[in-house]
């Protein structure tokens, strides 16, 4: 599958989990092209700091079976809201949903696609 196709999917699944999340405190305030850019800067973050993070906390997720990860993705979902002015995460709960959902709804799109 293709880079653009990804950064594609990954844009519907952060816009879907805005949706869902909405009143939540997860927002993207000017629709899809807010979530275009979130999911580019989220795939730069991904592919540079979060293997870093994911280095110095594998005693932690060996203790917890792995599920640090979702804390992890969770900070990088709140970096990325950092970074970009449009997309704003209000509190950590929203964070740690939000990167689960997001998570799961890219899977999905991903199986679909590769169909």
């Amino acid at each position: 599958m293709g880079i653009l196709v990804r950064w594609l999917l990954n844009a519907i699944a952060l816009f879907a989990t805005a949706y869902i999340l909405k009143d939540k405190g997860f927002v993207l305030q000017d629709g899809f092209f807010t979530a275009l850019k979130a999911s580019f800067v989220m795939g730069i973050i991904n592919a540079t700091i979060r293997p870093i993070i994911l280095f110095f906390t594998v005693p932690i997720n060996l203790l917890t079976l792995g599920l640090f990860t979702f804390v992890v993705n969770a900070m990088m979902l709140y970096l990325t809201s950092w970074i970009i002015s449009d997309f704003q995460i209000k509190n950590v709960w929203a964070a740690l949903i939000g990167s689960i959902l997001i998570s799961l709804i890219s899977t999905a799109l991903s199986l679909v696609v590769r169909r």
